[in-house]
C-alpha cells in the first residue's frame, strides 16, 4: 500500500451501501440551517461513478415533468448520511450521460 492509502483509510466510511450505475437511489443529506440540522432526501438515477478513496464521487440525475436536476456527491463525505437503493438497474454502459438529453 502507498502511504497516501494508509492516511486515507482512516477517513473512509465503513457502512457504504453497494450500488452501481443505472440504479435508482435515495441519498439522505444533512442540511444545516442556522443552528438546526435536518435530513433532506434526493432521489434519482446514478449516471456516473468515478474515482477511488476519499475522492470517489457519484452523480445522480433526477428528472421531473418540467426540469432535470443533476447533482454530484462525494461518497465518503460527512454530509451524505445514507444511500438507499430504491430500484436496481441493468445498464449497457458504465456512464449514462445520454439520459441528460432524454425527455
Amino acid at each position: 500500500m502507498k502511504e497516501i492509502d494508509i492516511v486515507e483509510s482512516r477517513h473512509l466510511k465503513k457502512d457504504v451501501s453497494e450500488f452501481k450505475v443505472g440504479d435508482n437511489v435515495r441519498v439522505s443529506l444533512k442540511v444545516k440551517e442556522g443552528d438546526k440540522t435536518r435530513t433532506q432526501a434526493f432521489e434519482g438515477t446514478v449516471i456516473c461513478r468515478r474515482g477511488r478513496g476519499t475522492s470517489e464521487t457519484f452523480t445522480v440525475l433526477r428528472t421531473t415533468q418540467t426540469d432535470t436536476i443533476e447533482k454530484t456527491f462525494f461518497l465518503h463525505s460527512p454530509v451524505v448520511e445514507a444511500i438507499q437503493v430504491v430500484k436496481s438497474g441493468k445498464p449497457g454502459k458504465s456512464k449514462l450521460y445520454n439520459l441528460r438529453k432524454k425527455k
